[in-house]
């Protein structure tokens, strides 16, 4: 056996809904199992029985399951899961609420750890909506892991050799006590991992493997090797085990993130940039003509951003700022300096600025903001999306802008015509070239692969010239994680609202409360406000499938809401599926107060701005992380009027309640990203589906301390040798792990 070997080659009997989930998970070889770490580790020691339990404690149970099912409450009609607990005592009655797919995640004869609060009328013990994780049969060697008392009759003890190597001795069945938990796919499950896992183990396939992170990085830091670690992580003897394992692989991740991280800002900080010096007092009547104040910290964050501009290395920067707080006003004014600028040499022209957006609405919105700041400059501002160009000012209309030619447009930006471009990822089109581009603005960059932002900087016609490099993000992102995530990047932030702006009055809304919702949001409209309504889905779900049977859908919600509870309203729908051009009409119909009610997906997440807009519906509300809520809630911060956020959740579990919770008492984004991370435990993290990096590298996220040293060791490495010559092997397991980090 050989990391490197497939896994077909080693587990023959593999069914093919085994190895489809194999490919799901991105597990093909020997090597990639190993690397599958558990989500958590279950302590099988804290725990009770249906005989022991007492009212209203919270405990955990250890059983088989005897049969299950779904039906719906007979007085509110709530669609529920049921199963059936046996132990060695008793039987215990399982309760879902809201969550009737949680009765088909089991199956009769399996064997579960459930816990939760315990309720008792009689004899009768029943768990409402608890935690539940199925474990490996017990009769295959783990039943000593249960604890006293629960072993007798139910499960049958059969002692076994785990795995023997250098790394770690004998281990029997009846020394274990912790269980392993994997993540799964439909197919295949966490039993089939521990038990392959304990093969491959036990063939000591670890021996022959190398440690890529230099030994007196070890030592300092008092990591375990790889070959320990891996036993440690899968089948630890004790807490202190499992802790350690994780840390080396956390650290691990980490540390690999910051290198790529501070290798990209050195190689790109070799490369000469453009000087930017403002002409002060223009730039302070541009500034005055915003027609508003500036914050302090948007006032420091332009001030930061010049003095960037006038050193002789690019610029590479980070501007994260809440929803509302000013960040475009702070491009606007650094792409002012930057377009009154002369190329070198010259005494006419101008360089050039590229402003890329994630998303057609978001370019439009931006290229409408910049008209309005650059009104009275004679400045020409571009348009490029997948749809078409425009560019400002029109011929025929000074104050306004024309459609032009998509040949038409590319001659103009490559000549130096249009000195501000904004667009989507059009933009990074091989046909796009510019002729002096001295500054490259990024919105809400983790939306982007590291390919394409790489793309758009390699733009500048002088290709030994780099342009400076602004990052913008409204997306709450807690220190540790911008330190890892943008390591290569010099963090600022907007952390005030402009004067008069009110918070939003965040209310979570039982479906009792629905009604008296539905009153206040009519009464806002009624006053000449607008609302949106946001759905996790855009058609009805297929009632088959698992884990959306509650899901709302855009469609079906907007002609429910037309018919049955805003007939008087006009009721738009917006979603991913529908063309560029159909996106245009809807949200010109919104911003001009035709549609009152917008029906949407998050499609509307990011940027856009309607000001009339006070009032923000969320369905399924449990359904969206708390970066992506609280980027929807933005949509209605965008005025001085009071603005109000209703969560309708459609489960009831203790921990999505706290989550929610969370987004009603955080007072900015700051706070509510750390909060986030504070109340995810490990295998919720978010993960390669989320930011791009695995469960347990984000454990390493929560530690402040692990993230600054690793980002430290990288420094020194790259300090002493940037192409790491004395690392062979660091220097080989980076080009391997190099892969894009963001958010989607």
């Amino acid at each position: 056996m050989h990391p490197s070997d497939l896994l077909v080659k080693h587990f023959s009997r593999l069914t093919p809904s085994q190895v489809s989930a194999l490919k799901k998970l991105g597990l093909l070889t020997i090597r990639d199992l190993l690397y599958h770490f558990p989500v958590r580790h279950l302590d099988a020691g804290k725990s009770s029985s249906s005989e022991l339990a007492a009212d209203g404690e919270r405990a955990t149970f250890y059983g088989q399951i005897e049969k299950t099912g779904t039906k719906r409450s007979f007085r509110g009609r709530v669609s529920m899961g049921e199963a059936t607990l046996k132990d060695n005592t008793g039987t215990i009655k399982l309760v879902w609420f809201h969550q009737a797919y949680m009765a088909k995640k089991i199956l009769p004869g399996d064997f579960v750890r459930v816990s939760g609060v315990v309720k008792k009328r009689g004899n009768a013990v029943s768990l409402i909506n608890p935690e539940i994780d199925k474990i490996p049969r017990p009769s295959e060697g783990l039943v000593a892991a249960l604890p006293e008392g629960l072993s007798s009759s139910l499960f049958q003890r059969k002692e076994g050799v785990l795995h023997e190597s250098a790394s770690s001795p004998r281990v029997s069945a009846l020394e274990e006590r912790f269980f392993p938990v994997y993540p799964e796919s439909r197919g295949i499950s966490s039993r089939w991992f521990y038990h392959a896992l304990q093969r491959i183990l036990a063939s000591g396939i670890v021996e022959t493997l190398e440690d890529p992170i230099p030994e007196e990085i070890l030592k300092r830091y008092n990591l375990p090797t790889p070959r320990a670690a891996l036993v440690w992580i899968h089948t630890p003897r004790n807490e202190k085990h499992a802790r350690s394992a994780r840390k080396r692989f956390a650290f691990e991740e980490i540390f690999f993130i910051q290198l790529e991280r501070q290798r990209d800002r050195l190689l790109y900080e070799q490369n000469p940039s453009f000087t930017i010096i403002p002409e002060k007092i223009g730039l302070d009547r541009f500034i005055t003509d915003f027609g508003f104040s500036l914050t302090r910290a948007q006032q420091g964050a332009i001030d930061a951003i010049l003095t960037d501009f006038g050193g002789k290395r690019p610029m590479l920067r980070l501007l994260e700022g809440d929803v509302g707080s000013g960040k475009t006003a702070v491009a606007a004014a650094s792409a002012y300096a930057t377009v009154h600028t002369r190329p070198v040499g010259q005494n006419f022209g101008a360089l050039q600025v590229a402003y890329m957006c994630p998303t057609e609405i978001l370019a439009a919105q931006h290229f409408e903001s910049f008209i309005k700041f650059f009104v009275e400059s004679g400045i020409q501002i571009g348009l490029i999306t997948g749809s078409g160009c425009r560019k400002f000012p029109s011929k025929v209309n000074p104050s306004g802008w024309t459609d032009i030619s998509r040949s038409q447009f590319l001659k103009w930006v490559e000549n130096g015509e249009i000195p501000v471009v904004i667009g989507t990822h059009a933009l990074i089109q091989k046909r796009v070239k510019f002729k002096h581009l001295a500054y490259v603005i990024i919105d809400e960059q983790h939306r982007f692969g590291a390919k394409q932002r790489a793309k758009l900087m390699q733009k500048e016609g002088q290709k030994n010239i780099a342009p400076h490099f602004l990052s913008m993000t409204a997306t709450p992102i807690p220190r540790t994680l911008a330190l890892t995530l943008y390591g290569d990047l010099d963090l600022t932030l907007l952390d005030e609202m402009p004067r008069g702006r009110k918070p939003v009055v965040t209310e979570i809304i039982t479906p009792a409360g629905r009604a008296g919702t539905y009153e206040k949001i009519r009464a806002e409209i009624r006053a000449g406000r607008q609302a949106y309504v946001i759905c996790p889905r855009i058609d009805e779900p297929d009632p088959e499938k698992e884990m959306v049977l509650e899901a709302k859908s855009v469609k079906t919600e907007a002609a429910r809401l037309k018919a049955q509870v805003f007939p008087e309203y006009a009721v738009g729908t917006l979603h991913g599926k529908m063309k560029p051009t159909e996106k245009d009409c809807v949200m010109g119909e919104f911003a001009s107060g035709k549609i009152n009610i917008l029906c949407a997906t998050s499609v509307v997440e990011v940027g856009v701005n309607v000001q009339n807009a006070t009032i923000i519906i969320i369905e399924g509300a449990e359904r969206f992380g708390l970066a992506q809520l609280h980027q929807l809630r933005g949509r209605v911060l965008r005025s001085n009027h009071q603005a109000y956020c209703y969560l309708f959740p459609e489960g009831k579990s203790e921990k999505s309640i706290a989550r929610l919770r969370a987004l009603q008492s955080a007072k900015n984004g700051f706070e509510l990203s750390e909060m986030d991370l504070a109340l995810r435990g490990a295998g919720e993290l978010g993960g390669g589906k989320q930011w791009g990096i695995s469960d347990i590298g984000m454990e390493a996220i929560k530690n402040l301390k692990m993230v600054e040293v690793a980002r430290e060791e990288a420094k020194r490495l790259l300090g002493e040798d940037i192409e790491m010559k004395k690392y062979p092997m660091l220097q080989s397991q980076l080009a391997k792990r190099e892969k894009p980090i963001h958010f989607e």
